[in-house]
Order: structure tokens, then C-alpha cells, then sequence
């Protein structure tokens, strides 16, 4: 049976998804998650019903590399999906700049284009590519398709693009790029599905995870998103600061003599929820903590949340709804209210039973702003773009054939 690998590889974690081919399109056939990478590797996959197919720890795996444990990935998939075909890979790449605005099947010169985009997404790009040239190394002749992450945002109005700067810059490539695109591609997708007069109207779509952002959508199309030229901007996450006054980062170095590595570092690893409670960077352990600065990087979390999405809803003209997703949006009731609650201008009523077991509407009957969680499938996404991409490349062939 044909069937996509949909991979997303991150900083230490690659999620990847096994889809079929049919003619109802991809069909979910199991899934798994490589995560500990860097400290104690643990595999676990499960096939579409749950049970689990693998479940390994690489006990003494501090120093194996994403490329390495691929390997092994890609050697387990060999021996245990023997009634799957794998004709392509789908990869979650985060930055498409702006050349790229969809998805490509890969090649040579698309990925020295990709390389040159690392130093505007250093937590993320360069492990995609790894893994791109990894399954390259490993099957040269299996077609790889690189699926953006800013691609969703690209026909945004321009001035939701601009930085003002300079224009020179912005010809340049300096300009408002958005992330999470695949993630809000499906919520789109699938508030269409659920909720097609919603999806037709004002909503905010809020990617609440170790990565975080918002995206205001009009008509299921993105209008404007919290992140920018990088992955950096917009609101508080796990271990990033999300926005900042440039001031401080003048300060940092000329001030206090940081280099730019130091600069780096501190504001992509050692900020967000991590830096502000000294605890950890996971909104678990934060709700967990007695610390009061625990309490503190929760509030200040929900605040700039509620804060970017009231400058949204003047981007779109108005609020319809709001969905959440990702591991926070779909997962923590506490902060789906506190952020309600600073929104209650807006007139969202919260269901709190609702809210409390993650129910898929989680305001009330008489809210004038309708508020869902939908979990997000990025791999999904993946998949349906991969298969869109091998029915295009193979439509010439099939009228060469024909004549």
C-alpha cells in the first residue's frame, strides 16, 4: 500500500506520521515521536489504533545526533512496515522566506536556498534540513517535499509585512514573515468542515505551545500573525521572549558587553517561561510550583496573549471566535480562561464545566464570540500536501504516456 512519511524535526524532538494513499485522500496509519534527543533518545510509535509498534530508549544516547537516530528511525521503518510503500516524505520546514510561498518537491538548489534562511529560524531550520539530507543520504532516489511554515501567511496585506525600516531592507528579505503556518492552515481547514459560518467570519486562532503565536484570520485566511521576521517575535513562549524593544538588545551588547552568540542564546533558550520563573520552561511543572515566579511567568504568559490578540481583532475588524490548539491551547483550561477573562470586553462567555474536560466548544450558548479547541495535525497538513505535490508531478507524465 502507498503511503507518505510526514516528518517534523525539531531542536530535540522529530514527530513523524504514517498517511496511506487513497481516493478520499491520506489516511492516518500511525504515528510516533523521537524525543530526548541530545539527552536520553526515546522512540515511541504507535499504528492507527494505539497499540504500540516501538518503544526504545537509547540509554547512553546523549551524543547521538538527529541524523544518526533518523538513521535508526528510517532502518526500524524498513523492517516493520513491509505492507507500506513509502513514495515520499513530507517535512515540516519553518522558514520559506519569501521565495518560497508553497510547498516544493526538493532539490539541489532549493535546498542551498533553505540553508541560507538557517540564521532567521536557528532553533528549528537547520534540524529540518538535517533531516532532509539525512533520508537523502539514505534513499537519493525518494522524493522529498518541504512544506512551509510561512507559506500560509504569504498573501497577507503587505502592510502586515512591513517592518519600518528602511524600504532597501524590506527588498531584501527583511520584512513580517509569520510562523506555525501548517498548524493554521488545518485549523482552517477544519473550522470550514465543523464550522463553515464561523470559519467564514473574524477569528483568532491561538497556537499556544513551547512555541507560541496567534494568527488573526478573516474568511479562513491569515490577515496578520504575532510572529515576524523570525520565530522570535510576538508572544511569551518556553525559553524565547517573543517581543522586545530593540533598546534592549543595543543595551545587552554595548551596555553589558554581551557578543551576539550570548544574545543569541539568552533570548531563544534561556527567556520566555524558563527565564521569567527560574523553574522550567514547561506550563505543567510552572501550574505544579509553589514559586511565586512561576505564578508571575503564567500571568505574564496570558496577559501578552490577551494583549496581541486585542491588537488582532483590530486587524481583522472584529472577533467572531477564537480557537485554541497546540499542547497549551488544547490541553491547560487555566490559561484558556485567564485569556478569556482579559478578553470579556469582547463579550466571550466561558462555559467553565465546558472548558474544564477540553470540550470542543467551550463557551456558552449565549456568547457573542464562539470559542472551540480544535488539536492541530501539522503532519496531516504535511501529508495532504505531499500527495497534492506527487498528483501534479505526475500529470505531465500521464498525457506523455497518452499521446
Amino acid at each position: 500500500m502507498k503511503a507518505i512519511l510526514s516528518l517534523n524535526s525539531g531542536s530535540s524532538s522529530i514527530k513523524f506520521a504514517l498517511f496511506t494513499l487513497g481516493d478520499e485522500g491520506p489516511r492516518h496509519a500511525g504515528a510516533g515521536k523521537l524525543e530526548g534527543i541530545g539527552t536520553t533518545p526515546h522512540l515511541i510509535a504507535r499504528d492507527a489504533s494505539g497499540m504500540v509498534l516501538a518503544d526504545r530508549i537509547w540509554e547512553d544516547g546523549g551524543t547521538l545526533t538527529h541524523e544518526a537516530l533518523l538513521q535508526d528511525l528510517f532502518a526500524w521503518a524498513g523492517d516493520h512496515l513491509d505492507d507500506h510503500d513509502i513514495v515520499a516524505v513530507g517535512h515540516r520546514v519553518v522558514h520559506g522566506g519569501s521565495q518560497f510561498s508553497h510547498p516544493v518537491i526538493i532539490d539541489d538548489d532549493h535546498l542551498t536556498a533553505l540553508e541560507a534562511l538557517c540564521p532567521l529560524a536557528p532553533l528549528h531550520q537547520p534540524h529540518n534540513l538535517a533531516a532532509i539530507r539525512t533520508i537523502r543520504a539514505l534513499a537519493p532516489d525518494l522524493p522529498q517535499i518541504a512544506c512551509f511554515d510561512t507559506a500560509f501567511h504569504h498573501d497577507r496585506p503587505e502592510v502586515a509585512t512591513r517592518l519600518a525600516l528602511p524600504r532597501k531592507f524590506h527588498d531584501e528579505g527583511v520584512r513580517r514573515y509569520g510562523f506555525h503556518g501548517l498548524s493554521y492552515e488545518y485549523i482552517a481547514r477544519t473550522l470550514a468542515e465543523t464550522d463553515p459560518l464561523l470559519s467564514q467570519g473574524r477569528v483568532i486562532a491561538a497556537h499556544l505551545g513551547n512555541g507560541a503565536s496567534l494568527c488573526g484570520m478573516r474568511g479562513g485566511r491569515s490577515i496578520d500573525t504575532t510572529m515576524g521576521f523570525t520565530a522570535l517575535d510576538g508572544l511569551v513562549m518556553g525559553t524565547r521572549c517573543g517581543s522586545i524593544d530593540p533598546g534592549v538588545i543595543l543595551h545587552l551588547q554595548t551596555r553589558m558587553g554581551m557578543s551576539v552568540p550570548d544574545v543569541e542564546m539568552l533570548l531563544y533558550r534561556q527567556s520566555g517561561l524558563l527565564g521569567i520563573s527560574g523553574v522550567s520552561s514547561d506550563m505543567r511543572a510552572l501550574h505544579a510550583s509553589a514559586d511565586p515566579h512561576a505564578t508571575q511567568a503564567i500571568e505574564l504568559f496570558t496577559w501578552r496573549a490577551a494583549r496581541e490578540a486585542g491588537a488582532l481583532i483590530t486587524a481583522i475588524g472584529g472577533l467572531d471566535g477564537i480557537v485554541f490548539t497546540a499542547g497549551i491551547g488544547e490541553n491547560d483550561p487555566v490559561i484558556r480562561a485567564a485569556i478569556c477573562e482579559r478578553l470579556a470586553w469582547t463579550g466571550i462567555v466561558i462555559d467553565p464545566q465546558a472548558n474544564a474536560r477540553n470540550a470542543t466548544v467551550i463557551s456558552t450558548g449565549n456568547s457573542p464570540v464562539t470559542v472551540r479547541v480544535i488539536p492541530t495535525d501539522e503532519e496531516r497538513m504535511i501529508a495532504i500536501h505531499a500527495s497534492a505535490m506527487l498528483d501534479q508531478a505526475s500529470r505531465p507524465h500521464e498525457r506523455e504516456d497518452h499521446d
